[in-house]
């Protein structure tokens, strides 16, 4: 049994570069241009191919060893064939590690597991960076010139390979086989999902796997805002007005925009960097109808009155429910509130509505014993849940954010607001 050496060949003036990547292992069968190491420069990175066939008996390197010419890598057995290294390979090798100025762009092709592959074109930084996350460069589309991978490239390719998971973990979830039919265990119904959920579904899925969610749970004394609004009356007739405690929300939730604009945006592409901060103030009401849950715009909302409010929150209330509302009127929010003070309940957890970063969560309000100015007092507590997109909105800020419109809601606010 012959036993015979791999070394290191001739890489040019360069010396003591650095082992980044050992593609194989001892007792493993190669072949002529099968990859055996990575080795890389200031400059650039090259895998070094193996001139011969054999099995791998002593692996002699590892990741994070430097090498020059000569440096003995592997030793092989069972060789049927020894090819000499052809000068033209060699040749190609000088010439990416004698360049002084960045390489250019080139796809190499060498044979990985019998099957030709692509060698794709990066910087040593760039390189390190995949590695350092995990990511198979060659898998990576570069958008430089002629395809050279740089950083932002693999940041894109992390992002949409998680995405991607996500939905496939989601789908295969979706598809796996039943072991029995419900109807093994009873009598079954089989009804049409309502158009309006089936709708929304997709928009639902795509926010929670696109936003991070974090909601932060507080409580608004609007014990002062209740009274005010129970004592609202006609000027001429006595009579007593009804507005909904929602609209109160709606001006006071503004108001908090209007200091916070971060929760007045949206983020249409992480990786671009950039944010679209709005100018508008369109509130979003979720809205339950039989047929599921719509969410329509109250336009415009910081140059309305109170009392315009809850008369806009009534009509388009009405033609939710009655599927009548304009499919526009759905889209181009600033931010929701979601409100259960009807039905019952306290937190909870609102998933944000795409592509707004925020929504607020409201709970039925009740009356608890409350340590103000020294001394135990009967106070009007509203529950108010809010999930925030933590890419761009940290749980300080979010903090803040309450504690404003807990200020809004309260005493401070309430006499203040034109009805």
């Amino acid at each position: 049994m012959s036993e015979t050496q791999i070394k290191v060949p001739n890489i040019g003036d360069f010396k003591d570069v650095e082992v980044i990547e050992v593609l194989v292992e001892e007792g493993q069968s190669i072949k002529k241009n099968d990859p055996l190491i990575t080795i890389e420069s200031d400059k650039s990175s090259v895998e070094i191919p193996s001139n011969l066939d054999g099995e791998i008996k002593t692996l002699k390197i590892k990741i994070g060893d430097r090498v020059s010419e000569g440096d003995l890598i592997l030793t092989i057995k069972n060789i049927s064939k020894i090819i000499k290294e052809k000068p033209k390979e060699k040749i190609d090798i000088e010439k990416n590690f004698k360049k002084n100025d960045l390489i250019k762009p080139i796809i190499e092709k060498n044979f990985v597991n019998n099957k030709i592959a692509d060698i794709t074109s990066a910087s040593p930084k760039a390189r390190k960076f995949a590695r350092e996350l995990g990511v198979d460069i060659n898998q990576v589309t570069g958008t430089e010139k002629e395809g050279r991978v740089v950083e932002d490239d693999i940041k894109r390719f992390v992002s949409l390979s998680s995405r991607n998971k996500a939905e496939v973990k989601e789908n295969k979830s979706s598809k796996i086989k039943k072991e029995f039919e419900h109807s093994d265990f009873g009598r079954i119904e089989i009804k049409d999902i309502p158009r309006v959920k089936r709708l929304s579904s997709k928009y639902l899925i795509n926010s929670w796997l696109t936003i991070p969610h974090v909601t932060n749970h507080d409580e608004a004394d609007i014990t002062e805002m209740e009274s005010f609004r129970s004592s609202l009356a006609d000027m001429y007739t006595g009579e007593k007005i009804k507005i909904t405690p929602l609209a109160f929300i709606v001006k006071a939730l503004v108001a908090s925009l209007k200091k916070f604009p971060n929760f007045n945006s949206s983020i249409d592409e992480i990786e671009t960097g950039k944010m679209t901060l709005k100018k508008y103030y369109h509130i979003g009401i979720a809205v339950d109808t039989p047929n599921g849950l719509m969410v329509p715009k109250i336009r415009n909302a910081d140059n309305k009155k109170i009392s315009l409010i809850s008369k806009e929150l009534k009509q388009v209330s009405e033609l939710c429910r009655n599927l009548k509302i304009d499919k526009k009127e759905l889209f181009g929010g600033s931010m929701t509130i979601t409100s259960l003070g009807g039905i019952g309940g306290s937190f909870f957890t609102p998933i944000i509505n795409y592509p707004e970063v925020a929504i607020l969560g409201v709970g039925r309000s009740e009356k608890k014993k409350v340590f103000v100015d020294g001394k135990f007092q009967t106070r009007t507590m509203l529950p108010i849940s809010l999930s925030y997109d933590h890419r761009i909105i940290d749980g300080a800020e979010a903090a803040r954010f309450n504690n404003e419109l807990k200020e809004n809601l309260g005493k401070n606010f309430a006499y203040k607001l034109a009805v």
